[in-house]
């Protein structure tokens, strides 16, 4: 384990000034109209005068399957398939040369930063040509790849607030990793929170501008992070640098009370715990990674939500020192997770209760497959997991042990909130409400955590269940 002084924070022009790490979502930097509304806030926020940090998503529209990040994935499977891969890279550079040239009016810094974004080009299509050789793709390959997004947006953004008079750094992170590590754990965190904060006071007065992508992660950065790793990027450094608070600023108002698409009466939540948004990221809200909440909840830093495209709302405070008011009682959100399949195993009874646990749960960890809830007797495990990747060589172990059953099509639904510590009856009212809108429970959690109540139900009847739930919170 590191210690904890090994990485000291370095000092600065700006130390004795607020930190605010501000990190952009993917549809926030999409046009080079959202480029220059991102460029105002920063502008604004420098002038209330904080210091900045901004770190950013690789280039979106509304559509997940159009964004820069996507794209690439597509390059990287045509490069090994043998096909249009050439094409496809020609036409994420066409989208952000021309965005470019519309958000940066200084013809220097526009030639200048087309060079540099040109140049990247030149070397992912090297890169492509290479896997397109082997016909085959190692994780750290795809992340190089898919890492390309950040780089590129993080670039043109630091033109456009050239081009606007503020003095921005682009910040590449991809080389960061020098040392090797076997996992993703406190002792790599720790390492590169130091790292990050090295570079954050390099930076002296102007403003870093980082790539969501920080490179090399053990068993690679999309396997063990996943594809939110620039919402963890920027935890880190807001955990390095000892930030006043990170700023997640995406297309959305904050934090609901549940899906405003899925439940009318649905509203943004003014103030929570950390620990209610740490549950309720894992169990199916998307507007924070999990292991972001992690990073700044042990460091003791404050998120806020914000909307890019309503900046005057307030948003969302997730903040260590809000205590809810203990005589409310009421939950604060409910959630669903979708995609879910349950996994039921039945001893042959050949083993003792103890031995049977271990044995299914030793198939489970080898296989990597991941529990969300479990519900166990001596001769049965009930679980549910959100991938089935590795689940069909899995079951032919586990079809040594007894009987088993799987059964696709599920969620998982989650009433969130510190309120329910205090009250009695919370988890009777919720089942109650589902049994009135006719949602078949097929599997409960609760005991785990103190202020989550979890269920798995069929998929097919989630948006009623969460609107009968929510009834709950009104």
């Amino acid at each position: 384990m590191v210690p904890q002084n090994l990485y000291p924070k370095p000092s600065s022009p700006f130390s004795d000034m607020d930190l605010l790490v501000q990190k952009y979502g993917g549809t926030s930097v999409g046009t080079a109209e959202r480029l220059d509304n991102v460029a105002k806030i920063v502008a604004q926020t420098r002038e209330q005068g904080h210091k900045v940090a901004v770190v950013l998503s690789a280039m979106s529209s509304q559509v997940k399957a159009e964004g820069t990040t996507t794209r690439l994935m597509e390059a990287a499977k045509a490069a090994i398939e043998g096909g249009p891969y050439y094409k496809i890279i020609d036409q994420i550079a066409e989208r952000h040369n021309e965005t470019l040239e519309q958000a940066i009016k200084d013809r220097t810094l526009q030639e200048r930063t087309k060079a540099d974004v040109g140049s990247m080009f030149k070397k992912l299509k090297s890169f492509l040509d290479a896997i397109g050789v082997i016909e085959e793709i190692s994780p750290r390959s795809m992340d190089v790849v898919v890492g390309m997004g950040e780089k590129l947006s993080a670039r043109i953004f630091t033109g456009v607030l050239n081009d606007r008079g503020i003095d921005a750094v682009f910040c590449n992170l991809e080389n960061l990793v020098d040392e090797p590590f076997t996992e993703v754990n406190l002792e790599f965190c720790q390492y590169l929170q130091g790292k990050l904060a090295q570079i954050l006071a390099e930076a002296g007065a102007q403003v870093p501008v980082f790539t969501g992508y920080f490179g090399f992660a053990p068993g690679g950065i999309l396997k063990s992070i996943g594809r939110g790793y620039t919402d963890f990027t920027a935890a880190l450094i807001a955990a390095g640098a000892k930030a006043t608070e990170l700023q997640i600023w995406k297309e959305v108002d904050g934090i609901y009370s549940s899906d405003p698409r899925k439940v009318p009466k649905a509203k943004v939540l003014s103030a929570i715990t950390p620990e209610e948004a740490l549950e309720l990221t894992y169990y199916g809200s998307e507007v924070i990674h999990p292991f972001t909440m992690e990073q700044v909840t042990r460091a003791g830093i404050p998120v806020r939500i914000k909307n890019t495209f309503s900046p005057d709302l307030p948003g969302t405070f997730i903040d260590p020192k809000y205590v809810p008011d203990p005589g409310n009682g009421k939950a604060t959100a409910v959630t669903v997770k979708r995609n879910v399949t349950i996994l039921n195993v039945n001893s042959n009874r050949m083993l003792m209760a103890y031995g049977f646990m271990n044995r299914v749960f030793e198939v489970l960890g080898r296989y990597e497959i991941v529990i969300d809830l479990i519900a166990t007797s001596e001769v049965n495990i009930s679980m549910t997991i959100d991938s089935v990747s590795n689940l069909a060589p899995a079951i032919k172990e586990l079809e040594r042990l007894g009987t088993v059953s799987v059964k696709k099509g599920m969620a998982i639904l989650s009433l969130v909130g510190q309120g329910m510590r205090n009250r009695i009856g919370v988890s009777g009212e919720m089942f109650t409400k589902l049994a009135n809108a006719g949602v078949n429970i097929e599997l409960i959690s609760q005991g785990a955590s103190e202020i989550n109540i979890s269920c798995a139900i069929s998929d097919d009847q989630s948006d009623k269940a969460l609107r009968a739930v929510h009834e709950m919170l009104e």
